[in-house]
């Protein structure tokens, strides 16, 4: 239960309508004036009822967090999509209704135009309903989000990040990509996550995370309204074309409280120089935003362009579909990328991710789930040999050291790459799973909200995660709510199914997921489960309760 700041105690009304809308404040429901219910995330209701009950006024972000998550660290990204969520709910484009006041915080302007006057609202009386006291004019659109630092080094990671409104906060959009044939889609993506990767390391900016601002790909640029909806001062965008063997690629950044333009450039280069031109791009960011960032040079040319190409496609693949077959695209992919650049670790990074899966899920390799990992270290390990700064090398050697059981390992290894590349919410989310199998249950769900927080439009497997954290915090209700929230429940995510409902006593449900999950890993067994977890689970007995339930789903002996 969230406590409630004294700056935000609220005043005594069962109804208040703004904007044509209604907000009964003690079920915190939103209706339309016909009485339509609109439906709003919890989080995202709570936010909404603490503004109603002081229409009008200037509501402080820190008051709001504070009241919404008074014991649970998220970033500012979190209300920032509350907002948005409120904002989409009430039709409110031009932010008139809910009104972002920079540096000071928010404010619900109570429109007498939209209050239901005499109007009966549908299922609440007249004498409920309170009437706006005053309209107020639209104020300024900029929020200055407090962000997460980037820091080096695994302690400081663990310290509380720091919140400055003088640091800058930056999204970079996807690229527009107006290459034609096989390679459209693909090395556009690659120069927009290196600026963010590289971004990411520095200590003077906080870069939001990939999955939100890609979120935007094929859409016009309205910078203040993305601005206001991520939360950042600055938008980069920009646009590549491959013509032959040589690649264009323009970037401007924009000042996303006004929409105007902070600087501009156009790159015109031989393919192989792919990741000169990214670093020329950061470097000129850097000195725009008063900033410098001094790296050497990357090495490029036009193998390593093509190896990064190919595991892109491999990890969209499994992206669209986290299953044996979505394995084997990854994998072919990945040899493609070897054979591209023998030299370069993306290959060996995609080959690394596909023999960890099948150790855990799909037990290929003649069902040796031992030999699958000893072969994905492997891969892994070549990968930080060649790159040993790249975030996901790192990423998939934690994930190893988790399925090995080498639970500290894991979790020093997951520190290091989360150093490497702050924004990578992906990894951040990952690094929970150590810290379940150890029984810190509680850090482990707080590492996951860290993540939705830097990724307010994070990937659908994050709800997974955070279902099995619940589970094994045994608030099985809840571990079932937060996979309900999965975009689509793919077959890796079934086995978890299985447990959760099994642990809630459903055994049909329970029978009906694993039977999913065992068509494309008809040889599990107990007796594998056992083999596979023992080593990993430290918690006493958190073990023997997980056999017991994909039990009682019908997983034979």
């Amino acid at each position: 239960m969230s406590r409630t700041a004294p700056e935000i105690e609220p005043k005594s009304a069962e109804t208040i309508t703004f904007g044509g809308f209604a907000f009964l404040t003690k079920s915190r429901e939103l209706r339309t004036v016909e009485g339509k219910a609109v439906n709003l995330r919890s989080q995202t209701a709570e936010v909404l009822s603490l503004l109603v009950s002081r229409p009008g006024e200037i509501v402080s972000k820190d008051a709001l967090m504070q009241a919404v998550w008074p014991d649970t660290f998220v970033t500012d990204d979190s209300l920032t999509q509350c907002i948005a969520d409120i904002r989409r709910a009430l039709g409110d484009d031009r932010h008139v209704i809910v009104e972002t006041l920079p540096k000071r915080g928010y404010r619900l302007n109570a429109d007498p135009s939209g209050a239901a006057g005499s109007t009966t609202i549908a299922g609440v009386g007249p004498s409920q309903v309170r009437s706006p006291r005053r309209s107020f004019v639209l104020g300024a659109l900029v929020l200055v989000a407090a962000a997460i630092g980037a820091y080096y080094g695994a302690d400081i990671w663990r310290a509380a990040p720091v919140r400055s409104s003088d640091m800058p906060r930056i999204a970079i959009l996807a690229f527009d990509d107006f290459s034609t044939g096989g390679d459209k889609g693909y090395l556009s993506d690659a120069v927009a996550e290196g600026i963010i990767t590289e971004l990411a390391r520095s200590k003077t900016y906080a870069v939001i995370a990939r999955n939100s601002s890609f979120r935007y790909r094929d859409q016009p640029v309205d910078a203040r309204q993305i601005g206001d909806e991520l939360g950042v001062d600055y938008l980069l965008e920009g646009s590549q074309q491959k013509i032959g063997d040589w690649l264009k690629v323009t970037a401007q950044l924009l000042n996303a409280h006004d929409g105007s333009h902070v600087w501009a450039n156009t790159y015109n280069r031989e393919i192989g120089d792919l990741f000169v031109v990214q670093e020329e791009i950061i470097r000129t960011l850097a000195d725009r935003v008063g900033r410098r960032i001094e790296r050497p040079l990357p090495r490029s040319d036009a193998a390593q362009v093509s190896a990064l190409r190919y595991v892109q496609m491999g990890f969209a693949e499994t992206d669209k579909d986290f299953s044996a077959a979505g394995n084997e695209l990854l994998r072919e992919f990945s040899l493609k990328a070897i054979e591209a650049d023998p030299n370069s670790q993306y290959g060996y990074i995609g080959l690394a991710f596909t023999y960890r899966n099948d150790a855990v899920f799909w037990h290929k390799l003649e069902n040796n789930p031992d030999e699958a990992l000893k072969r994905a270290a492997e891969y892994a390990d070549k990968a930080i040999l060649l790159a040993p700064d790249d975030a996901n090398a790192h990423y998939a050697r934690a994930k190893i050291h988790t399925e090995a059981g080498e639970i500290e390992q894991a979790i020093a290894r997951y520190d290091q790459a989360i150093a490497l590349n702050p924004s990578a919410s992906n990894i951040l989310d990952g690094s929970a799973a150590p810290l379940i199998f150890a029984g810190r249950i509680d850090e482990a769900i707080d590492r996951i909200k860290q993540a939705m927080g830097i990724d307010p439009f994070h990937p659908s497997w994050f709800h997974w995660d955070m279902g099995w954290a619940l589970y094994e915090k045994n608030d099985c209700g809840a571990a079932l709510t937060a996979m309900r929230k999965m975009s689509r429940i793919t077959s890796g995510a079934h086995r978890m199914l299985a447990g959760i409902y099994a642990c809630l006593g459903n055994q049909r449900e329970a029978k009906e997921a694993l039977a999913v999950f065992l068509k494309d890993s008809p040889g599990d067994s107990i007796s594998k489960q056992r083999r596979q977890w023992e080593k990993m689970y430290t918690a006493p007995g958190s073990l023997d309760r997980w056999l017991e339930h994909v039990r009682f789903a019908g997983l034979p002996e």
